[in-house]
């Protein structure tokens, strides 16, 4: 099968973590933590996810003239990703990510976004060509909202289809739905987009109705542990995760949206994809750190055959 042909316009940032026992309230230490710096950011983690799939990657970004922006660059440059729509700035520094995780999985992250608010419309209109040419164009949030909508305009006036992954959590113009294809918040954002309380299956089948009638064809609400809820104007189906101990969720849904751009790329039914990107997120939160967590197909492959254990 041909590998799919995947844009990412997105957010690069330096992770550093530090995983320790507990998370610290306001004003506390928390000592005796472990301690790893890893690349990151949203639209970096989602084009590493796709491209160690076997998706052909080029990623859209801005990062700094440091040291940073190098190590960014040279990594995608290794994972096989095109590095031709990175662009450097001389005024911003790469943006960097500080990221507390607790022994139970969860985390608390405070972002330095840098050169990542420097990508403008005019940025992304240089690599238009390379849009319309792609499989399938996939946005986060961790960029500016002028950029993202002109990049998606420029995918869906040239019939690419669209994912916008809406993190984290922002209110979205009304015309940048209109061109998305694959709407998939979790249930934080879906709140955020809709004002809609969501806490379990029901009300997240409620707002992604809500959002489905703001313009895409297909919201995919990601529900953690649970899955994710796949709704469209006909259907709504819970597709089940798997049961695994959670070591770090910090690019679980980023490693579920790299997956489901990877997945439909290859033209598999959406139900599949989005059982497939449920794995492949699983998969990420059994692992620390953000980039380093994501899986090959080998590994997505040996994890889908193992026993169903929950460990």
């Amino acid at each position: 099968m041909k590998a799919p042909r995947i844009i990412v316009v997105g957010s690069v940032n330096t992770d550093m973590v530090i995983k320790g026992s507990r998370l610290p309230g306001p004003g506390e230490t928390v000592t005796g933590g472990e301690f790893i710096m890893a690349a990151g950011g949203k639209g970096a983690n989602q084009a590493v996810a796709a491209a160690r799939l076997g998706a052909e990657v080029t990623f859209i970004a801005k990062v700094g003239r440091d040291v940073f922006g190098d190590q960014a660059i040279e990594n995608y440059r290794r994972e096989g990703i095109c590095t031709d729509c990175i662009l450097r700035d001389s005024e911003n520094a790469t943006g960097v990510a500080l990221i507390l995780v607790d022994d139970k999985g969860e985390n608390s992250i405070s972002v330095a976004s840098g050169a990542n608010f420097a990508l403008t419309p005019a940025d992304v209109a240089g690599c238009a060509d390379q849009i319309r040419a792609a499989d399938l164009v996939m946005f986060q949030l961790e960029t500016p909202l002028d950029t993202v909508l002109a990049a998606a305009k420029i995918a869906a006036e040239a019939g690419v289809p669209v994912i916008l992954n809406p993190a984290p959590a922002a209110q979205l113009p009304v015309e940048l739905l209109q061109y998305v294809t694959y709407l998939t918040p979790n249930e934080t954002e879906a709140e955020r987009l809709t004002g809609m309380s969501v806490t379990d299956e029901g009300t997240a089948e409620k707002a992604a109705r809500q959002l489905l009638a703001a313009g895409p064809k297909c919201v995919i609400v990601t529900l953690g542990a649970k899955g994710a809820l796949l709704v469209e104007a006909d259907r709504a189906l819970l597709v089940p995760s798997v049961p695994i101990k959670a070591v770090d969720t910090t690019a679980a849904g980023d490693a579920f949206n790299g997956a489901l751009a990877w997945s439909l790329g290859r033209e598999l039914p959406l139900e599949q994809a989005v059982r497939q990107a449920c794995m492949v997120g699983a998969l990420s939160a059994t692992r620390l750190g953000a980039q380093p967590s994501l899986p090959t197909q080998e590994e997505l492959n040996r994890f889908a055959e193992r026993p169903q254990t929950g460990g």
